[in-house]
């Protein structure tokens, strides 16, 4: 082979060769389909990345229970109700023990009085002492609120009120809205149940009182006398 012939041939296979070089330039810079720069994975000894746990929220606290000693049994109750009603309390047994099935054991009670000023839809006005935790509370206690039905003003009950959910005597001095359906009357003596919160009352009344209590929407109890509903 003549050295015309061999040259002509190493010119021909460089030319080949800078022929491939885009090609194969390409094929090492592959990038996925739809995407801008390439980023290579991360190396196999590479930490993985870890989220922080959320960290559930506290459980609200219960209310404190009363200490039992701190409670009334159903036979104090009964015996101060009785001493409280005088004549006509023969039903306070069965009204206390439907109160005591339904409430349980309650942490003090008020001892007062309330009557009407209106004809038809009036007000409601009373006061009151509370004994909580077998210790008086030294503030008079006074309440009021709307009430329908009731014939005449001037119309005056006796109202034994337990009480139930209650930690701190301040703690009456709130409204209590009525609990719908929960009048009922046994020997005279008629109770219903008022709720805010976590605390119950339970005002029992004797006579005249089952009309002043049978339609209560709430009664707003304070430390000053009102004149007028709030």
């Amino acid at each position: 082979m003549s050295r015309e012939h061999v040259t002509r041939r190493v010119l021909a296979l460089g030319a080949a060769a800078a022929a491939l070089a885009p090609l194969a330039r390409a094929q090492t810079d592959i990038r996925p389909p739809g995407e801008g720069e390439y980023t290579p994975h991360a190396p196999l000894d590479a930490p993985a990345q870890t989220h922080p746990t959320p960290q559930a929220a506290p459980a609200p606290q219960a209310a404190p229970q009363p200490r039992y000693e701190d409670t009334y049994s159903e036979s104090e109750i009964v015996n101060a109700a009785s001493r409280f009603f005088g004549r006509g309390a023969e039903g306070v047994a069965g009204i206390v023990a439907r109160v005591f099935e339904e409430q349980g054991r309650p942490v003090g009670y008020i001892e007062g009085a309330e009557g009407g000023g209106a004809i038809g839809v009036g007000l409601r006005f009373g006061n009151g002492d509370l004994t909580f935790q077998r210790v008086r509370f030294p503030e008079k206690i006074y309440w009021r609120g709307p009430s329908i039905g009731f014939d005449t003003g001037g119309n005056a009950a006796r109202v034994f009120t337990l009480v139930y959910g209650m930690t701190d005597p301040r703690q009456v001095f709130r409204r209590f809205p009525g609990v719908e359906g929960s009048a009922y009357f046994i020997g005279g003596i008629g109770v219903n149940y008022q709720r805010a919160e976590d605390i119950t009352l339970a005002p029992m009344r004797l006579g005249v009182g089952l009309r002043l209590g049978a339609n209560v929407g709430y009664l707003a109890y304070s430390r000053r006398r009102y004149g007028l509903p709030v």
